[in-house]
């Protein structure tokens, strides 16, 4: 098996019957198929964070006719800017290149929040092998891990009143330092992501609804500490499981 051939698997390139043997080989070889996940975890991410990004239209600014009629020169220094507007079209045009784009828009406070909450569903919730670092059976390892790692303790709500059950957690790096993610799923394999992390920017905020691609959910902050719950639920869903998250964590802080 090569690993052009997992990496085919993970981008879904592959015919159906080379898919079934290479599914075959990852079910005999678990430690190959843990590196497999973790191409899909790194493909996720990479959607969520640049996927509606490689969506938006080149800005005018960088569109190269523009450019070139713009800068009408003499021909050798109209050929001088055209090359170099190709150039930073190729450098800024791809999916990776946009980061810069990313960096100058990139939100703040609870916004922010909600992207990390998206993204961390997109990679761990598909995850069957180990969508979790500390399973719910050993909550109280969970609370002590995640207190120690940011600071504070993080309240884990009790959801299994709305159908539910902590699946258990981990401690999640974002550009804002680590955060708690907990997993939630319920009886027809639907999964929630919680996460919760200290909040420099709007350190108190009332709750507001959030959407990032197929995902939905809520993010508030409290005393400093910003809550996001997502889900590919429905909003009308998802919004009293936001209200319960915020009563429990508010009264356990």
């Amino acid at each position: 098996m090569t690993e052009e051939e997992l990496h085919a698997f993970v981008d879904q390139t592959l015919d159906v019957r080379r898919k079934d043997e290479v599914a075959a080989y990852l079910d005999a070889h678990p430690d190959v198929a843990r590196r497999v996940a973790a191409y899909r975890r790194q493909r996720e991410l990479l959607k969520v964070g640049y996927g509606p990004i490689a969506d938006e239209p080149i800005p005018p600014q960088l569109n190269l006719t523009r450019i070139i009629a713009r800068q009408r020169r003499p021909a050798r220094v109209s050929w001088w800017m055209a090359a170099a507007a190709a150039a930073v079209l190729l450098c800024v045009g791809g999916a990776g290149g946009w980061s810069l784009h990313s960096v100058i828009q990139s939100p703040e406070g609870i916004a922010a929040l909600a992207e990390e909450a998206s993204a961390s569903y997109a990679v761990y919730a598909p995850d069957h092998l180990r969508p979790v670092e500390i399973k719910a059976s050993d909550r109280d390892a969970l609370i002590d891990w995640t207190t120690q790692r940011l600071g504070r303790a993080v309240a884990i709500p009790d959801l299994s009143a709305s159908g539910f059950r902590l699946m258990g957690g981990r401690v999640v790096a974002t550009s804002h330092g680590p955060a708690a993610m907990f997993m939630y799923d319920d009886d027809h394999g639907t999964r929630l992501v919680m996460l919760a992390r200290r909040m420099v920017v709007d350190r108190n905020m009332p709750m507001a609804p959030q959407t990032n691609g197929t995902l939905n959910g809520y993010a508030w902050a409290d005393k400093g500490l910003g809550f996001s719950l997502v889900g590919p639920a429905s909003p009308e869903r998802l919004h009293p499981l936001a209200d319960d998250v915020r009563r429990q964590t508010s009264r356990d802080i």
